[in-house]
């Protein structure tokens, strides 16, 4: 006796590899572009990188000469901007995760966490324009500049490390108890490890962001040039976005090769902040218990 296939059967197949076929098409296109610019920045910066350009300082009206102040401080403000917005934003995930009733409030306050985190950085340097450098009286430093970061991080981090707590399977947390543990020995001893892949992954690509943000540095602590480099956190600062913004438009005669070899240092930054979330998500989760 013969069987046929059933034709609903065979039907849902073919939807089902249409479907597949058509995301993968949609990847692609998705992908392309990017790797198209990458390789544009690369042929047209690469010619512009060596020893000289990462740790010269920039001469001839930034003509020429390199970018080291420039890549030290976005190293520096990425930092600062760790050291202001991380500790802040784990706590306030760890109380939303474990502590905090479900309750309208709480509803009110991750989606106000969420609206911030659309906020265009723009409003974020005027914010910290208003309150940092005026208010407070810190001036355009560094300090204003990591804190002005370190607020539009917030809400990323936040965000990232409190979905990484709570999928973390609830059984955990009951037998933790149940065998004497207090909450807080739940939260810093099986919570936090075992979420410790998703919460980085937030901090790093919240530093990244960071990193590659021009107009709320603009307004609170980046310099056109500076002839020495920072030796507080109340002094200004150069910053590889502001510097290409600057020599792209601001500066006439400026050769094309020290634009784009600018923006294929901040690019392999920003790439290797992306390759370090990844590295720590992988091996994070090789050794999660779930």
């Amino acid at each position: 006796m013969t069987i046929r296939p059933n034709s609903s059967s065979a039907r849902r197949n073919l939807v089902q590899t249409i479907g597949f076929s058509g995301l993968t098409v949609l990847a692609i296109l998705t992908v392309l572009p990017i790797f198209f610019v990458v390789v544009y920045i690369f042929v047209k910066g690469i010619s512009a990188i060596s020893l000289d350009f990462l740790t010269g300082f920039p001469t001839d009206g930034m003509r020429s000469g390199g970018i080291y102040p420039a890549i030290l401080g976005t190293v520096i403000l990425t930092f600062g901007t760790a050291i202001a917005a991380v500790p802040l934003g784990i706590a306030a995930s760890i109380y939303l995760s474990e502590y905090a009733a479900d309750n309208r409030w709480t509803r009110m306050i991750r989606i106000s966490i969420v609206s911030l985190a659309g906020i265009p950085s723009v409003v974020y340097g005027l914010f910290g324009l208003g309150v940092f450098v005026l208010f407070l009286g810190t001036g355009t430093s560094i300090l204003a500049a990591s804190l002005t970061l370190g607020i539009m991080t917030l809400p990323v981090v936040i965000s990232t490390a409190e979905e990484a707590m709570r999928a973390v399977p609830q059984s955990f947390r009951v037998v933790s108890i149940s065998l004497g543990g207090t909450k807080w020995q739940t939260i810093r001893r099986i919570v936090i490890p075992q979420s410790v892949s998703g919460i980085l992954t937030g901090v790093i690509l919240g530093l990244e962001r960071a990193a590659g943000e021009t107009a709320p540095i603009l307004f609170t602590g980046a310099a056109f040039y500076l002839p020495t480099l920072p030796t507080s956190a109340m002094d200004e600062t150069m910053a590889l976005p502001y510097h290409l913004y600057v020599i792209s438009t601001q500066v006439p005669g400026m050769p094309s090769s020290i634009q784009f070899g600018t923006a294929l240092v901040l690019l392999f930054l920003v790439l290797s902040l992306n390759l370090l979330a990844t590295v720590i998500r992988s091996r994070a989760r090789r050794r999660r218990m779930w």
